[in-house]
């Protein structure tokens, strides 16, 4: 029961641990496959121990559940984890994925491999703490902490522009943060604790709440990033290795909107209701013109990277309309996306490792010399444009439905996102699968290996499960999604239907 009562805590800290073996693991070359299998074997008991968690965990209570609660400073600042639904998904979806990460390196990382790893490992660590604390001071350590791994991931493992993306993306997190910091030491001083679970009870004034979400606001909508503050994000995609990107797309971006449903919507309810407006008319920006601007990318990363951009304004639309629905579809187009996003990024590092180049104009044709990848692309891609039996139709349907219910025109102009993302996406899966085989580089160049296969299969079988059965998904957010758009709804003097529907 000792295991049991520290779940989290060991979840934590076990890729933490293995970055710790790892120092003591040669830096010679030759020692580089112990180091990823060091690694590997490390990433993939953390993703068998999240599975876990997600299994015992109950999605009928509204509850946090594997609460630890430690004091450290007196009684206001403590060690206290524990998850509820709208946390407990992402501790899953960031383990499962590691192990992804660490296979990628097998064919892709060849200098400096113990120390890449080394990095990873410390930013997984940091990553599922801040989605498993439960209190402040510590979910800002540990989101300001990963800020440090991938600066290091971009800045010496990345492409040519490395040291200008690296400081890009440093700049604009670090100036968010900073803001958030002064926000959480007010809540402090009016609170008089940082425990999260004390501080979803207590009522800040809605004066205070406006300076409150503002603060806040600075460091999740450049985490996710919301437009126009998406500028580090297309630059730091490309100059990062793969395995960055995979994060970077995959999870990073999710602290973004796992911070508006936790602290936003959640603790400010007045101000998020006051700025509603202001966030869809971003949103709608960025699923408009992040698409438009995707249509024109040459490189295969950039244009997955802008198509991110566009897909969180699906989610930061469906969080603030303050619905059951909204935020459901939100919560479920942060776990698809994850995956998706994720996927698609290793498809660009199959090619990206046979051939040294990212330009889509570089390519055309695979099809007819790698099937294989082929066939996970085109899924992928069907997926990114929100295809009914995938797992990107069920959370822009959702929003989509959320944002008709409190604004037909934000749906309205939302709908021509979707119409866009099926352009950028087909046009790329056109002209780099299809077509004839013109390019004698391409003609010997071959399909996915054992390896490579090991990681995309998993994910295939994910976006087509979560596509025709999402009820594991939904069911574990359930309640505490409710309860949300409840508490949401009663500190603003409203009723929504979706919510009166729900029950």
């Amino acid at each position: 029961m000792i295991f049991s009562d520290h779940l989290l805590t060991v979840i934590t800290f076990l890729p933490m641990l293995g970055a710790l073996v790892l120092l003591f693991v040669s830096k010679d070359e030759a020692a580089a496959n112990l180091a990823r299998n060091i690694a590997l074997a490390f990433t993939v008991a953390t993703a068998a121990l999240s599975l876990y968690l997600w299994y015992l965990f109950d999605p009928n209570s509204t509850a946090f559940q594997f609460v630890e609660n430690y004091d450290w400073i007196g009684e206001s600042i403590g060690y206290r984890m524990g998850v509820d639904g709208i946390s407990v998904l992402f501790i899953p979806l960031t383990a499962v994925l590691m192990p992804a990460v660490v296979l990628t390196s097998f064919g892709s990382v060849t200098k400096r491999v113990r120390e890449y790893l080394i990095v990873f490992l410390v930013l997984e660590s940091f990553m599922i703490g801040a989605f498993a604390t439960l209190d402040l001071a510590i979910f800002y350590v540990f989101f300001e902490g990963t800020l440090i791994p991938m600066f290091l991931i971009i800045g010496i493992w990345g492409g040519a522009r490395r040291i200008q993306a690296t400081y890009k993306f440093f700049f604009y997190s670090f100036t968010g943060t900073v803001l958030m910091l002064l926000a959480i030491m007010y809540m402090f001083w009016q609170a008089g604790t940082l425990d999260i679970q004390r501080l979803l009870e207590f009522s800040f004034t809605p004066e205070a709440q406006t300076w409150l979400w503002l603060g806040f606001f600075a460091s999740f909508a450049v985490k996710m990033p919301m437009w126009p503050f998406h500028r580090w994000l297309p630059e730091a995609h490309v100059e990062a290795p793969t395995g960055g990107s995979v994060i970077l797309a995959a999870i990073l971006l999710k602290l973004g909107g796992y911070g508006f449903i936790r602290f936003s919507l959640s603790m400010f309810p007045d101000a998020s209701h006051q700025f509603a407006d202001f966030v869809f008319v971003l949103s709608i920006a960025a699923i408009i013109f992040t698409s438009l601007v995707a249509l024109v990318q040459t490189d295969m990363k950039k244009l997955i990277a802008y198509s991110s951009v566009a897909h969180m304004g699906f989610v930061t639309m469906g969080i603030f309309t303050g619905t059951v629905y909204g935020v459901h579809g939100a919560l479920f187009q942060m776990i698809s996306h994850g995956f998706v996003s994720a996927a698609l990024f290793l498809c660009v590092g199959v090619v990206y490792d046979r051939m040294h180049t990212r330009e889509i104009a570089a390519y055309g044709g695979l099809v007819s010399r790698m099937p294989m990848f082929a066939v996970a692309f085109m899924v992928f891609t069907m997926a990114n444009v929100g295809l009914p039996g995938t797992s990107g139709f069920i959370g822009e349907f959702l929003t989509m439905f959320a944002a008709f219910q409190v604004n037909t025109w934000v749906a309205f102009f939302a709908a021509f996102g979707v119409i866009f993302s099926a352009a950028y996406a087909l046009w790329l899966y056109r002209r780099v699968v299809f077509g004839a085989l013109t390019k004698d580089n391409l003609k010997d160049i071959l399909d996915l290996n054992a390896r490579e296969i090991i990681v995309l299969v998993p994910l295939i079988i994910i976006t087509i499960l979560f596509g025709f059965y999402p009820a594991p998904i939904l069911d574990a957010t359930a309640a505490s999604v409710n309860l949300v758009a409840e508490n949401f709804a009663n500190a603003i003097g409203a009723a929504p239907a979706a919510v009166a529907a729900a029950h």
